[in-house]
């Protein structure tokens, strides 16, 4: 059995995947839908030329209901409006500065770490190179002591 025959094949997610909806449900529901629309606008038509008073009626009715929802749209819109001014007040007044005190803290901590690292970190492993450097010297010409004793 070989490498390349273990491993399944790897393909983009654009080639693996199937449309949602085919294309011809999405033409027909169009064709559907407009032939609907075309059969209520002949029966309103027809209607009207009927049954005028009573439509005259129905259309005053509609008239004062979206009246209504405009209004209700537009008591949403203003409402909406200070909910914005609300959300940049709080990004501006409230978060902005918690963000300018977490980048303070840190650039502090890393003053301290470059200072940690400067006057202890280096000189600390620079004494340590040097004692190890004198530990290998001394063994080099007295030999091991540890050696010497056993």
């Amino acid at each position: 059995m070989s490498l390349e025959a273990a491993q399944p094949s790897i393909q983009p997610p654009e080639l693996e995947q199937e449309k949602l909806i085919p294309t011809k449900y999405v033409v027909g529901g169009v064709i559907v839908a407009t032939v609907l629309t075309a059969l209520f606008i002949a029966g309103i038509v027809f209607l009207a030329n009927s049954y005028p008073e009573p439509i005259e009626a129905i259309r005053d009715i509609f008239i004062i209901v979206l009246s209504l929802v405009s209004c209700l749209f537009g008591i949403v819109i203003v409402i909406l409006t200070v909910m914005v001014v609300r959300l940049v007040n709080m990004i501006e007044f409230e978060i902005k500065p918690v963000l300018e005190r977490t980048n303070e803290t840190m650039m502090m901590v890393r003053g301290t770490t470059v200072f940690m690292s400067e006057n202890i970190v280096k000189p600390a492993t620079t004494a340590s190179g040097y004692a190890a450097g004198v530990r290998r010297g001394w063994k080099a010409l007295f030999g091991d002591a540890n050696e010497q004793l056993k």
